[in-house]
């Protein structure tokens, strides 16, 4: 009997070294002078730093869910790493945590070089952007796992903050105010409905044009990430909601006390074309449950401070205001 070996079975070791020695200068140019070593070691270390009064270390981790599949199939990657990062970095600046360092973790049935290189790449960006280092990753080649061209992401996130910042529902009062930060586009949710839709029921194609421009380029828009948003403003901010999965009936609650509510108004909402354009053939309610509605992340602020927002953060613009009422939402 022939003998086998580890490449003969579907992994390439040789393919995976030489997709690290590529990814290298795009990796330590997220680099700064907290970050410990190279790469290539077990384990990324990362330097805590200075002048923090009662440091506490939070985390967050997310994927990219099915958009990935949009990804795979335009051949487009570039941008599917932006998202990683923004989708664990915007969840953490909810909590008023800085970020400080990223680790990524890349699935795939057969490792292709160029395009795992093209991902790494988004997420180097995407490190830059939120003001991050990209320390540490894994790529896992299981060809019994998935197939043809298919890939999966995670992503985690670390960062630090003060110990009496982390309490953000406390400091909710009746008639602060409700900020939106638009969001770029769908960014990294809903996508599933938004598939269905497209190519199932519109017989849509990646290529069909929408907006003036390939479908495509809409839908794979990279996820706005906040952070230098929220250091602009840290001082003024009361209180932050990533607005992912749940919309803004859903992600708001989350930093209300029992006693308090939101009141939004619908009017003052601007929703970008892509929404105006799936709210056709999707019911309201559905909508504001399932996407951002043009809205990536809401700030709550006091009424003295909201002109100083508007000053420092781009495109921001009031949607309601805090009310007494039990914990939620209301659309009016």
């Amino acid at each position: 009997m022939d003998k086998i070996s580890y490449k003969s079975s579907g992994v390439d070791i040789d393919a995976g070294n030489s997709f690290v020695d590529a990814i290298k200068s795009d990796v330590k140019s997220t680099f700064n002078r907290d970050v410990i070593g190279g790469i290539g070691s077990f384990a990324g270390a990362y330097s805590l730093p200075s002048g923090y009064r009662n440091p506490v270390l939070l985390s967050a981790t997310d994927g990219v869910g099915t958009k990935l599949k949009i990804a795979i199939e335009s051949g487009i990657l570039n941008s599917v790493g932006i998202d990683l990062v923004a989708m664990c970095v915007n969840d953490l600046i909810c909590n008023f945590g800085t970020p400080l360092f990223f680790l990524d973790y890349y699935a795939t049935g057969k490792l292709n070089p160029e395009n795992a290189q093209a991902v790494v790449k988004g997420i180097a960006d995407g490190c830059l952007e939120a003001e991050c280092a990209l320390i540490g990753g894994e790529t896992a080649e299981m060809p019994d796992m998935y197939g043809g061209s298919d890939f999966d992401l995670a992503g985690f996130a670390v960062g630090v903050a003060e110990r009496d910042e982390l309490d953000r529902v406390s400091k909710l009062r009746e008639n602060q105010i409700v900020v939106a930060i638009p969001s770029s586009g769908i960014h990294s949710n809903g996508y599933s409905l938004v598939r269905k839709l497209f190519f199932e029921k519109l017989k849509m194609s990646l290529d069909s044009e929408f907006d003036g421009k390939p479908l495509v380029e809409t839908l794979l828009k990279p996820t706005r990430i906040y952070v230098k948003d929220f250091k602009s403003s840290r001082d003024k901010i009361i209180a932050l909601a990533h607005i992912t999965g749940g919309g803004l009936v859903e992600n708001i609650p989350r930093v209300l006390p029992d006693n308090l509510s939101v009141e939004i108004e619908k009017s003052k909402i601007r929703p970008l074309p892509i929404f105006d354009f799936i709210g056709k053939y999707v019911e309201e309610d559905e909508m504001y449950r399932t996407f951002n509605m043009g809205v990536g992340m809401v700030i709550i602020v006091d009424e003295n401070n909201v002109d100083s927002i508007f000053e420092t953060i781009d495109g921001s613009y009031i949607i309601g205001r805090v009310v007494k009422g039990k914990k939620g939402v209301s659309l009016i």
